[in-house]
């Protein structure tokens, strides 16, 4: 199979090619290339308007985790890309999260539960486990492990693991109101979202959270054909390529478990990896399988075409197992 790297470098995604040149290359954050590709990248029309909606934040409640255009997802995905807090225009929407903690230590979210869900139907700042760990994986990213924040919101995401991963766990005002399934079960979502926040915590990269929550998203890997755990499947969905990283899907869940070193020789992790370099074309491009609208317009929501992100992805995370071996 053809190495796509050449093909990325020479893409017209510049956070492609940045991340391309850090991560698949290893070149330094001062080299001149990466420098030029990263101004380029901050400097451009898309990546200009996420950093616009984020600075809006909190732009409107929250009704569903799975909804892609909400700002939450403009905040993870500008993590991704490598934005920083002290970049232009981030200021804002950075101070707007970190304005909004609770007592508890996680980082809220403007949200509305609806009464046939057990909320009440209004709007209020709270926290649930399938929000607060991608603001904080997000704060993370911008380099702002030191502020002291932020360092309790890793304190608090670390300490409310179970002995089989991360439940379904919701702010005390919330009472009662969790997600469908039986209250001991584990939450695939909330494992994912927990294990990318906790892999931006070198101290933590190999903890008893950290080998817990990926435990439980191997497990339900091999058990896929058993047993599905909420409304998380493992099927024909799931294994379709699918950016950006809003919801359960192997590419979002490799990525994260691609991580930790200690999964890298895992043989359930090294099936999902397979499952996932199946899907490359014979140039050794990744093509999305599917995509969210809210996103058209951009080269990973275009299922017809080999999209230069979804194709760095996916060989960051074969790049990530073989420097480990």
């Amino acid at each position: 199979m053809a190495n796509p790297t050449q093909w990325l470098l020479e893409c017209d995604e510049p956070w492609t090619r940045y991340r391309a040149l850090l991560d698949l290359l290893g070149r330094p954050e001062d080299d001149a290339e990466v420098q030029a590709a990263r101004a380029e990248m901050l400097t451009y029309p898309q990546v200009r308007a996420l950093i616009a909606e984020t600075a809006a934040w909190p732009g409107y409640p929250l009704k569903r985790h799975s909804d892609a255009k909400h700002p939450i997802y403009k905040f993870s995905t500008l993590a991704d890309f490598g934005a920083r807090a002290d970049d232009p225009g981030m200021a804002d929407g950075i101070e707007a999260v970190l304005s909004h903690q609770s007592p508890e230590g996680a980082f809220q979210t403007m949200v509305n539960v609806p009464k046939s869900f057990g909320g009440t139907g209004e709007d209020a700042w709270t926290w649930m486990l399938c929000d607060a760990p991608t603001l904080l994986y997000a704060l993370l990213a911008f380099d702002l492990n030191n502020d002291p924040r932020v360092q309790r919101a890793i304190e608090h995401l670390a300490g409310l693991v179970d002995e089989n991963g991360y439940r379904c766990l919701v702010a005390p005002e919330l009472g009662k109101f969790r997600g469908p399934g039986r209250k001991a079960d584990p939450c695939p979502i909330v494992n994912v979202y927990a294990l990318k926040a906790l892999s931006q915590v070198p101290e933590l990269l190999d903890s008893p959270a950290t080998r817990a929550g990926a435990e439980m998203l191997l497990w339900h890997w091999e058990h896929q054909t058993e047993r599905k755990i909420y409304m998380f499947g493992i099927g024909t969905d799931f294994r379709k390529l699918k950016y950006p990283f809003v919801w359960y899907n192997i590419l979002h869940v490799a990525d994260t478990l691609s991580r930790f070193p200690f999964v890298h020789a895992d043989p359930r992790f090294r099936e999902m990896v397979e499952a996932i370099t199946a899907q490359a074309g014979g140039d050794g491009r990744y093509t999305a399988g599917s995509m969210y609208r809210a996103w058209k317009g951009w080269s990973f929501a275009d299922k017809k075409h080999p999209s230069p992100w979804l194709t760095f992805l996916a060989l960051r995370v074969q790049r990530r197992m073989e420097q480990a071996a």
